[in-house]
């Protein structure tokens, strides 16, 4: 019986393993030597290491494919945390959006918040070489007055009024520079709220 207990905690162990591939081997190494104890202590509590005791130590825990997929979340969202790189703290988000509705709404709002930003500094560098068509624009149309930020590629619609002018490097970098800023921020905090909340058997 403990031969047949020792297999299922070896398989488990091991399916997860598999699915951890990617990250680093001593991070590996020590999840899996961590959640092993916990398999064994969980299971003997109440006496012997029985087959039954191993199993509900093991739903427990939940499959090893979704342990797998917290844990690889859990480690992109701490480097993302680190780095504050626009790139891969949307990367980690999407990791996160693919657990649970609420990473998908922080990952639709960073992706909004980014998106204007670089907007905003992107029509700020564009405006000197496209003074006439870039910037800020307010106009008319069937459906009331519309504002449109326009990088300068195209005309803005006929009659069109552009509402910054020059004013739109310096407004234009400030405001894309911050929105990036506290985008950053806002999913950081996210991210350590839900690492806070989702603590893994680890040590």
């Amino acid at each position: 019986m403990a031969d047949d207990a020792q297999q299922k905690i070896e398989a488990y162990l091991e399916t997860l393993r598999r699915r951890l591939r990617g990250m680093n081997d001593d991070d590996t190494r020590e999840i899996l030597e961590e959640l092993r104890s916990h398999i064994v202590d969980r299971a003997t509590s109440g006496g012997g290491m029985a087959t039954s005791n191993v199993e509900a130590a093991l739903a427990g825990l939940g499959s090893p494919e979704e342990l797998a997929a917290e844990y690889m979340t859990n480690e992109a969202l701490a480097r993302a945390e680190v780095s504050r790189s626009p790139l891969r703290i949307l990367g980690s988000l999407f990791r996160w959006a693919s657990l649970s509705i609420a990473g998908f709404w922080v990952l639709l709002g960073a992706a909004i918040g980014y998106f204007l930003g670089f907007a905003f500094i992107l029509c700020a560098v564009l405006k000197p070489f496209h003074p006439q068509t870039a910037g800020l624009w307010r106009y008319s149309d069937a459906g009331g007055s519309q504002v449109s930020l326009r990088l300068g590629f195209s005309s803005p619609p006929a009659g069109a009024h552009e509402i910054l002018g020059w004013w739109m490097v310096p407004v234009g970098l400030v405001v894309g520079i911050g929105l990036v800023m506290l985008t950053t921020r806002f999913a950081i905090w996210c991210a350590r709220a839900y690492r806070r909340s989702h603590v893994l058997p680890r040590g």
